[in-house]
């Protein structure tokens, strides 16, 4: 099952009350033990502990420093589970903190809120806890702390806290934890210790580098006798980041991931490193499951072993590997070729230890000869081209795509043919996975029941899902997406150039998982994917039903994506495959098809300097997918858990007619872009309760947030609707949730007619 999933499984038992905190506790150890002895005989020699969590590391630290905001109620001491997922997910009474994506990954985070009044206090002692609990096997491990300074670049204002709270200010009062910290790390005998401060890649103000200067002085005598590593990743450290980083004089070693950071390898070579200082060199993707070019990795480590010198020079990989899959030796069903041109975790630590053996004159030929094999295997086999589709992918230039009508004169298409009230309510997509459809679904697979048990049993389901939405009276309905077990995975499933998995799961936040497919060649569309659902769906019902799809930039950054040519080369034949399926689903007589695109803020690059090129390319490719479809066809988009508010203007570029979008669990930080003056003419909708909470909102609660909405957006553009879909969700919390959230637009709908 890999641990991702086996932690999975443990959490939402433990959340279910089916098992205690000590069950919990059993299986994170085991895994723990089992993932760094795997490094250990792997040969790894500088195994990090501290990188395993409950839900996420930034969460994780903001234990630690005991900055818990008020309304969870804590009263000091260690920070219990109870403390720690109420901030994660809320509970009956409170909500949950803001959660965002980690940089430029579909791993998420909560987001710390902080303000002048927050207490700081040494509250989990996590980090000390697993590196005694790896010296206990016999591991000498290298504890791992989200660095000071990227913790507070990563974190808040707190709710009442001006906007413009300098968040550095709070370095005095999170300094000293972190000393205890470290104080606890060293009498417990650690020799090194690992500060992540990935924020270095980004673009930094003269200010926030001195606080990184400012930071490292005030621990240096704390540290003391460590030997400390600062590691960046996911991008090039500017210039005059990687001139503050390579000045601090407590730092004992640099990461650099040189996979996405290229122009870092031309710093180090020619800006100069600093003399008796290690450099762990990241040549191998974390973030990806191709096999690395060891030839060519070998060759860029010779050539920073005569900069660094040979005993300063660590191979590593370019970021942590929780963002690629556990074991290539549990997929027993993947097509032979295709495996020989892939390496996860597992894998790649192997990877690691023979470029180190190799950088130090005890090369393995063999290994070495069969990788080069490899790589030249998958540059020429004839399964990775499609000429047809390069050329329809290349004949998309001198176009940008565009629907021939303005979007006002669309939505007025549309409402005279689907008369929608006003502030019309709708869903996402998914309804609650429950446990029967999940077996419904693994037994097919596993061919236990028959294609037509199967049709008949998702029907069924639909079925139920149609006439629940119904009775609560929501007006544009979802089929539930009940033969889906992820958005991504199911469409990949059905078009040319992707791979799948059995057991390649990546963590994504906490309990959830997903499971990439792998992009290894020209994606094209042999048959129609939803269509058949999509009718049924509608064949039940009167109001509107939704086709639902998920868009080009969603699949392309949800996916493990080839590496062989850019990324947008790839993403504009995925946005022609979903064009097809969109025209079908509009002759099939489906009048509203939502096409998600939950993860185009995620892919924007972490430089500005490279955003312009991205959202081109990216939103070019949205319209791509329904540029030919008729007025009265709406078209909806989905976006969420990411700040939209400095994109908001590529997406109005999109052109489609309804964005929904979340809102509700960032606090409405959405809202304050449409105080700020931009105009939005197309459809709405701003999610009015958080589904990643198991609480359930109060329809004046719900109200509330719809008045707050009509402040800013005209009454004609707005939409009612969840955060985001309901797949994790039971049925006990949706129900009352969506009649809720319905019994509140028609308050509001009578309070607005009264008022005319």
């Amino acid at each position: 099952m890999g641990p991702k999933r086996e932690l999975k499984f443990a959490l939402e038992s433990f959340w279910d009350g089916k098992s205690t905190a000590e069950d919990l506790e059993k299986v994170a150890t085991d895994l723990r033990a089992s993932i760094w002895k795997q490094m250990a005989d792997a040969g790894i020699k500088y195994i990090p502990s501290n990188t395993f969590s409950y839900y996420d590391q930034v969460l994780d630290t903001t234990a630690m420093l005991g900055a818990v905001p008020e309304r969870y109620s804590w009263t000091g001491g260690e920070i219990g589970f109870d403390t720690y997922f109420s901030m994660a997910r809320g509970n009956a009474t409170v909500p949950a903190m803001e959660m965002t994506k980690w940089f430029d990954t579909n791993y998420h985070f909560i987001v710390p809120e902080l303000g002048p009044n927050t207490k700081f206090s040494y509250s989990s002692h996590k980090a000390v806890n697993e590196y005694k609990e790896a010296k206990a096997l016999g591991l000498d491990t290298v504890p791992v702390l989200i660095g000071p300074v990227s913790y507070l670049l990563l974190s808040k204002p707190a709710k009442g806290v001006e906007k413009g709270f300098p968040l550095l200010s709070l370095l005095s009062g999170i300094l000293p934890v972190y000393k205890e910290v470290i104080a606890e790390l060293k009498a417990a005998g650690a020799s090194w210790i690992q500060f992540d401060e990935p924020t270095l890649v980004l673009d930094l103000d003269s200010h926030q580098l001195a606080a990184f200067s400012a930071a490292y002085a005030e621990l240096e005598s704390a540290l003391s006798g460590l030997n400390v590593l600062v590691e960046t990743y996911f991008a090039d450290v500017p210039a005059e980041s990687y001139k503050t980083l390579t000045s601090l004089s407590s730092v004992t070693a640099y990461g650099f991931d040189l996979v996405r950071g290229t122009q870092t390898l031309g710093l180090v070579t020619s800006a100069g490193f600093p003399a008796g200082k290690y450099l762990f060199a990241g040549v191998v993707d974390g973030r990806n499951i191709w096999a690395d070019d060891l030839a060519t990795s070998l060759s860029t480590l010779q050539s920073l072993e005569a900069v660094v010198g040979k005993d300063k020079l660590v191979v590593s990989t370019s970021c942590s590997l929780m963002h690629t899959a556990v074991d290539l030796v549990n997929e027993t069903k993947l097509d032979s070729e295709i495996k020989s041109w892939l390496a996860f975790a597992a894998q790649k630590v192997v990877e690691v230890d023979a470029l180190a053996k190799a950088l130090a004159g005890h090369k393995d030929e063999a290994y070495f000869a069969a990788n080069a094999a490899a790589q030249a295997s998958r540059k020429s086999s004839p399964r990775v081209t499609n000429e047809e589709v390069q050329k329809a992918a290349a004949a998309l230039k001198g176009s940008d795509h565009r629907r021939a009508t303005t979007v006002s004169a669309r939505l007025d298409a549309q409402q005279k043919k689907l008369n929608l009230p006003v502030l019309p309510t709708t869903t996402i997509g998914s309804f609650p996975q429950t446990v029967e459809l999940r077996r419904v679904r693994r037994e097919y697979k596993a061919k236990k029941i028959s294609e037509e048990e199967y049709v008949t049993a998702i029907k069924e389901e639909i079925s139920k899902v149609v006439k629940i939405q119904e009775e609560f009276d929501i007006d544009v309905l979802v089929h539930g997406e009940p033969e889906r077990n992820d958005m991504v995975e199911y469409f990949g499933e059905q078009l040319s150039g992707f791979a799948f998995t059995a057991n390649g799961w990546v963590q994504s936040y906490g309990s959830r998982c997903v499971k990439p497919p792998i992009i290894y060649g020209d994606v094209s569309r042999p048959n129609p994917m939803t269509v058949f659902w999509s009718k049924t769906a509608q064949s039940m019902t009167s109001r509107p039903m939704k086709g639902m799809l998920t868009g080009p930039v969603t699949i392309l950054n949800w996916s493990f994506v080839r590496n062989d040519q850019p990324r947008f080369e790839t993403c504009y034949q995925i946005a022609l495959a979903i064009k097809k399926e969109v025209e079908d689903l509009e002759a099939a007589g489906i009048q509203v098809i939502q096409i998600d695109e939950a993860a185009l803020r995620e892919g924007l690059p972490l430089r500005k300097a490279e955003h312009a090129f991205y959202l081109d390319w990216a939103v070019h490719s949205f319209r791509i997918t329904n540029c030919n479809i008729q007025d009265t066809t709406q078209i909806h988009t989905h976006m969420c858990y990411s700040n939209f508010n400095d994109i908001i203007h590529s997406i109005i570029d999109m052109d489609a007619d309804v964005i929904t979008i979340e809102n509700s669990r960032s606090d409405e930080k959405l809202l304050s872009v449409f105080r700020e003056g931009v105009k939005y003419g197309a459809g709405i909708g701003p999610g009015v309760y958080d589904i990643h909470s198991p609480r359930i909102p109060s329809t004046e609660e719900i109200a509330d947030r719809i008045n707050k909405m009509l402040a800013v957006l005209d009454t004609n553009i707005l939409w009612v609707n969840p955060d985001c879909g309901l797949k994790t969700r039971k049925y006990t919390e949706v129900k009352p949730a969506l009649t809720n959230m319905v019994s509140a637009a028609k308050l509001i709908r009578t309070q607005l007619a009264s008022a005319k």
